[in-house]
């Protein structure tokens, strides 16, 4: 009689145990996952990506072109050195257009 007043008596506490070696047994897999999760790259993450490189080799482009067109402008008024620098922004934005994304 005293061992099932014991075990009843008892029960509750145990619940806190089953828990914690529920937790434990639980927690590697979840550790697995994790590291699976870090160390692939999903689809609409690579989707993200490539979009922000495209957007951000458009914006290089645009400040590119604006720099050659105010450079070819003032060639066209006479400085050598803007004709230079014409040429050497020409080829940097024919090197970013031929790079991948």
């Amino acid at each position: 009689m005293r061992a099932i007043l014991f075990a009843l008596l008892s029960a509750p506490l145990l619940g806190g145990c089953v828990g914690a070696v529920k937790s434990v047994v639980t927690a590697p897999v979840k550790a697995v996952g994790q590291v699976a999760d870090w160390s692939t790259t999903s689809q609409d993450e690579a989707d993200r990506n490539r979009g922000r490189a495209m957007r951000e080799r458009e914006e290089r482009l645009g400040k590119l072109s604006r720099q050659h067109d105010k450079a070819a402008q003032k060639c066209r008024d006479g400085d050598d050195e803007q004709c230079r620098r014409a040429e050497v922004l020409e080829q940097e934005i024919e090197a970013t257009m031929a790079q991948p994304i």
